[in-house]
């Protein structure tokens, strides 16, 4: 009792509440309704410093296995604040839990639940807020009381604390105490009894009662049940807002958190409002197919759902809710390529100079970490591949931001990275380093072929980095390296066989053992198919037996397409490939694995079945079919790079409105960050073309048009100080493109396709030079091709 009495939380709840009412000022902004066959599955509504995870239908189950069951409710990272909350309606002497909800509406900033009563005559609503970059979330109820008489009805919420630490607390000594509750004035401070943890809610209106009740959730919390009574008139409704704020460092902020949202909250909503808004703006996008259309404006909002700032940490784009809320080496660099093209540059510096810093910090060899916890713990220090891949994020955002302080910056990094990439990571010395790519598979660690290119890509990107710097013996050296290794993959990981490029290449002890453990998984899933292609080669393995390393096609990983997604693949070997792989897909995408497919992977198009245990076994994710629809375009394919995004969006609102699951349709993460590499790549570099130099102030534009899209545009495309905007038509083999450009002493350099043989400027026809190219300079660009 007398740590109780500690808690000086005295605020008064007069004269500085704000009332809001979420769908009017929402009214405008885009809107998914949910399917009511999911509403018994997670939304999530975020912020940068607090997010909040439930069931569409108005319950908190215990979710997630990070932290088993732990990872639904509401975070303020590095802790978790609530398990969640339940409301009950009562009217005419019985109670209706509102946990059941018969809508549920997602838009960009906020999402509604319905709730619709007709033998009670009664519609109630319930809103949720979060604060953009403050701790703080608004829960909004409207109660209508739809009869022709007055009501009297009750509003019962309680809520359940759960002051406890991010996933790998124990490593940095995050101890989880007991709660306590302390209640005061209407409201109601919750603290870790062992930490300066807090949490608290408060309503704008007095509660009848307010007392305190048992967790019904594990774990150390506490809980609290908050009783309101009114008489609602007949035709009329009664609207109760709760506010809710936390802090992990003391009691004092977290009062400040509270009574700046309370006193701002219609600004707070503005301005959130106003902000993705402009995030729908940037690149924005107006196609045919309305369906990819509106998938990829709601991904430039799920990007930015993912961002969390962690103060003494940094701020950066995690990796998916709700079981990777953290910070990933290899996620990022491939989503911050995304990221960009679309606009949102703030973000790729914040995580980019994050990873680094942390990397630094704890490798100091120029590793990049893979798995960081918002607490600073890091998990895994770094798989092989994402060395090599920080040099291509580098260069790739250089070429956007055109920042060469930007370079310097990152540069050390590169060269002390790619040092110890070969170093101490190949033994052999053919340039192929050893170790775990994006595939891990216990045993599939020795020379992946995800590895190797992505190597081969960091050495290429160091190189041109090296030469912007004027460092010509590094630009020389890693030049090398990069050519010998992009004839090295096209040699020694290509099968003939296979008509693909090798998974890995290994002894033949390691490809026996791999073999075996891959019939026991295909076996398991009863993939008949698989089985029998891998007896047939474990059979081969021991009749033809190999004294060397070799290259193996076992699984069919997805990473085989890699050589495709960076350009690196003979032609003639990439058209066998890309072949090779439309086998290896469902309707939604590409297995991870491909082993997993079976004969009814063509027609199947429904929910995803897991196993019991958390698994990625079997899965299609977007990011494997992205990296397909990137690997098509390289090879002048927009028809079938076309066909793979189309296959992504099947996946789009089908589980969580708004959003693309992780694992394609509907399991895993709910919203997962590399996604928007998977779109933004694919139609912002590829199909429009843009491939900026902003240094040189200067875009160049290829465009690659699928033909399902005669009439296309992407606007507001942000290039260093500039922004562009392409409109492209094209009918009877005649192609039109209006430019626009915001700083007019930019050059667009613009590459004529082959197919065609004249073109027009304004209304001036052009001599066709050799390499095909027109530099063109003003603010409006107006062009014919036939």
């Amino acid at each position: 009792m007398k740590r109780l009495l500690l808690f000086s939380f005295l605020l008064s709840a007069s004269g500085f509440s704000q009332k809001v009412e979420l769908d009017s000022l929402l009214k405008n902004s885009p809107a998914i309704l949910g399917k009511t066959e999911y509403l018994d599955s997670p939304f999530l509504v975020s912020g940068r410093r607090l997010y909040m995870v439930g069931h569409q239908n108005g319950s908190f189950p215990e979710i997630g296995w990070h932290i088993p069951g732990e990872m639904g409710g509401i975070w303020d990272h590095p802790i978790k604040l609530f398990d969640g909350f339940q409301a009950e309606i009562t009217t005419s002497g019985h109670s209706i839990a509102l946990d059941d909800a018969s809508e549920f509406t997602n838009f960009p900033v906020a999402s509604r639940q319905v709730f619709n009563f007709s033998e009670e005559q009664l519609k109630v609503e319930r809103w949720q807020f979060v604060a953009d970059t403050s701790e703080a979330l608004l829960i909004n109820f409207t109660i209508q009381n739809t009869s022709d008489q007055p009501q009297k009805i009750g509003l019962h919420f309680s809520i359940f604390s759960d002051l406890r630490p991010t996933w790998l607390g124990e490593r940095t000594n995050m101890e989880d105490g007991k709660d306590v509750a302390a209640i005061q004035h209407g409201k109601v401070l919750f603290k870790d009894s062992l930490n300066s943890w807090f949490a608290m809610i408060a309503s704008d209106q007095k509660a009848v009662k307010t007392t305190k009740i048992p967790t019904k959730y594990k774990g150390k919390g506490v809980g609290i049940k908050m009783d309101y009574e009114w008489e609602i008139p007949a035709k009329t409704t009664k609207n109760i807002q709760f506010y809710l704020s936390g802090s992990n460092v003391s009691e004092r902020e977290l009062q400040q958190n509270y009574r700046r949202f309370r006193q701002n909250l219609f600004q707070e909503i503005e301005s959130k409002i106003s902000k993705f808004e402009h995030l729908g703006e940037l690149s924005r996008l107006q196609i045919p197919d309305k369906n990819l259309q509106t998938a990829f404006e709601w991904l430039k909002y799920n990007s930015e759902w993912l961002v969390q700032t962690v103060p003494g940490l940094g701020t950066g784009m995690t990796a998916g809710i709700p079981d990777y809320p953290w910070y990933f080496g290899v996620d990022s660099e491939y989503a911050l390529r995304g990221y960009m093209a679309v606009g949102q540059e703030e973000t790729v510096l914040q995580t980019i100079s994050l990873l680094d810093s942390v990397s630094s910090a704890v490798n100091a060899n120029g590793r990049i970490i893979h798995e960081m916890s918002t607490n600073g713990a890091v998990f895994n220090r770094g798989n092989i591949n994402e060395t090599p891949q920080f040099s291509t994020l580098i260069w790739e955002i250089y070429k956007w931001n055109g920042n060469e302080a930007f370079l310097k910056k990152y540069f050390p990094t590169i060269e002390k990275g790619l040092d110890w990439l070969l170093s101490e990571n190949d033994k052999n010395g053919n340039l192929f380093p050893d170790g775990f790519g994006m595939m891990e598979i216990h045993g599939l660690d020795s020379e992946m072929i995800d590895v190797a290119v992505y190597t081969q890509q960091g050495f290429e990107d160091a190189a041109k980095i090296a030469e912007k710097l004027g460092n010509s013996d590094k630009q020389k050296a890693y030049s090398e390296i990069a050519r010998k290794l992009k004839t090295r993959i096209n040699d020694r990981f290509w099968s003939e066989e296979f008509q693909s490029y090798a998974d890995f290449i290994g002894t033949d002890e390691q490809a026996l053992k791999l073999t075996e453990d891959a019939i026991i998984r295909a076996d398991t899933l009863n993939k008949p198919w698989s089985v029998k292609e891998l007896k047939n080669t474990r059979d081969y393995l021991l009749k033809n037996p190999s004294a060397t390393a070799r290259p193996f096609v076992l699984h069919h990983n997805w990473v085989v397409n890699t050589p495709m997604e960076m350009g690196i693949a003979d032609p003639g070997k990439a058209r066998m490939a890309l072949e090779t792989a439309v086998s290896y897909t469902n309707p939604f995408g590409v297995f991870v694995t491909g082993i997993d497919r079976d004969e009814s992977s063509e027609t199947g198009n429904g929910s995803f079945k897991g196993s019991k245990s958390f698994s990625y076994t079997g899965a299609v994710m977007t990011l494997p079919t992205g990296v397909q629809a990137i690997a098509e375009n390289n090879y002048g394919n927009p028809d079938r790079a076309l066909e793979y995004l189309q296959k992504m969006t099947r996946s789009f609102s089908y589980a969580f409105p708004g959003s693309i699951y992780e694992v394609s349709p509907d399991y895993g993460m709910i919203t997962q960050a590399w996604t928007i590499y998977s779109y933004a790549i694919p139609i912002i570099q590829q199909f429009f073309g843009i491939d900026p130099m902003a240094s040189e102030k200067e875009i160049h534009l290829r465009p690659l048009m699928p033909k399902a899209w005669p009439k296309a545009s992407l606007e507001n495309v942000k290039i260093g100080d500039n922004e562009l905007s392409v409109f492209y038509s094209e009918e009877n083999e005649v192609m039109n493109l209006k430019i626009i450009q915001t700083q007019e002493n930019w050059k667009v350099i613009f590459h004529l396709p082959e197919k065609f043989s004249n073109l027009s400027i304004g209304n001036e026809l052009q001599a066709i030079p050799p390499d095909r190219e027109f530099v063109l300079t003003g603010k409006e660009i107006l062009l014919k091709a036939e």
